[in-house]
């Protein structure tokens, strides 16, 4: 059980990382706290935004649209590696997943079938958006990967967890499929390696 960093810390943290920040806004205070709460978190959850142009994408993920009101992420990671910092707190990013995967994330062992939606995401996962149209043709430039990698080994270092408190929304959600493009088989392998 973890709490949430501080946005503070948060920010400290991914720059000491090596990652490539862009803070939008009050970036620190804008979340959807008051529908629910913010952890304990439990690990890192990677999307792609199904989306093309990197102001449009990072607009979209700090304000959400008609039904999904944002932050969509804490994160939106553009093609050209940037972290643009769009909420702090609850965010609309994970929704329903499958009880057994939060487990298995907790106890950082291989993720069974996701063939449920009957837990609360939002609560336990700091979220990344990361610009990709996920038509799993749309390219991944390698400073996409790299800060995808930072973000989430960042993130990792701070709480103690190993690679495997890191899923894709493909993994939590059934039906979902991103982040297509890419295998969270090889993230993982790429944090496991910058977190020795």
């Amino acid at each position: 059980m973890a709490t949430p960093m501080s946005a503070s810390r948060f920010l400290e943290r991914l720059r000491a990382e090596g990652a490539t920040i862009v803070e939008v806004g009050d970036w620190e205070h804008h979340n959807r706290n008051h529908v629910g709460p913010w952890g304990p978190v439990h690990g890192v959850m990677i999307h792609h935004t199904v989306t093309k142009g990197s102001a449009h994408t990072v607009e979209l993920c700090r304000k959400g649209y008609s039904g999904l009101p944002g932050p969509l992420c804490h994160g939106v990671i553009t093609k050209d590696g940037r972290v643009h910092l769009v909420g702090y707190g609850r965010a609309n990013h994970a929704g329903l997943g499958d009880d057994d995967v939060l487990r298995a994330v907790i106890a950082e062992t291989a993720l069974p079938p996701d063939n449920e939606a009957n837990t609360d995401g939002n609560r336990h996962f700091y979220g990344f958006e990361c610009e990709n149209l996920g038509d799993g043709q749309d390219p991944w430039p390698a400073a996409q990967l790299e800060a995808i990698e930072r973000v989430s080994a960042a993130i990792c270092r701070h709480h103690g967890w190993n690679e495997r408190s890191v899923i894709g929304h493909l993994e939590w959600q059934p039906g979902k499929v991103d982040p297509r493009g890419f295998t969270m088989a090889s993230m993982r392998e790429r944090i496991r390696e910058r977190l020795r």
